[in-house]
């Protein structure tokens, strides 16, 4: 996972309304292609959603329905600095030439409304300075219901 940089990857789905979660091998997250076939793998009900957290500095969620990809990048600032980060920027049509000074999200911040967590919520995570990515995914993640499994892969991850 050096080259690209990411700490983490997991997916997440709802099973006969018990919801699952994997990490997913570092080749899943080598492009946003590769990502989203991994998510489209899996068999949920409500969608599959993907968590990764990219160098410590940003994170990506994305959400995939069959062919409806939704995705919400956390700081676009930071995300056309790894290779993962500029395939979600290039996805949502924002133009390489865009400079951004400041970290702001970009995306659907409703990736997430129907399981609970509106966009309101998530900007207010978003903006607060002192929550690392995986902290806020991991805030992500309680909220919606697979916090607990979703802190124990992370646990299980090497260092």
């Amino acid at each position: 996972m050096d080259d690209t940089a990411v700490d983490f990857a997991v997916a997440a789905w709802r099973e006969d309304n018990l919801w699952q979660l994997v990490t997913l091998p570092p080749r899943a997250s080598e492009s946003l292609d590769l990502m989203i076939d991994a998510l489209r793998a899996q068999p949920g009900e409500t969608g599959t959603i993907g968590f990764v957290s990219i160098a410590e500095e940003l994170f990506i969620i994305l959400r995939v329905r069959g062919e409806d990809v939704r995705l919400l990048i956390s700081d676009v600032f930071a995300a056309e600095d790894w290779p993962l980060g500029v395939d979600a920027l290039d996805r949502l049509g924002i133009p390489e030439e865009v400079e951004f000074e400041d970290s702001e999200p970009a995306g659907d911040l409703r990736i997430v409304d129907d399981l609970g967590i509106g966009p309101e919520e998530i900007e207010l995570l978003l903006d607060d300075p002192d929550m690392w990515p995986d902290e806020v995914l991991a805030s992500i993640a309680a909220r919606i219901g697979f916090g607990e499994q979703f802190d124990a892969a992370l646990e299980q991850l090497p260092d």
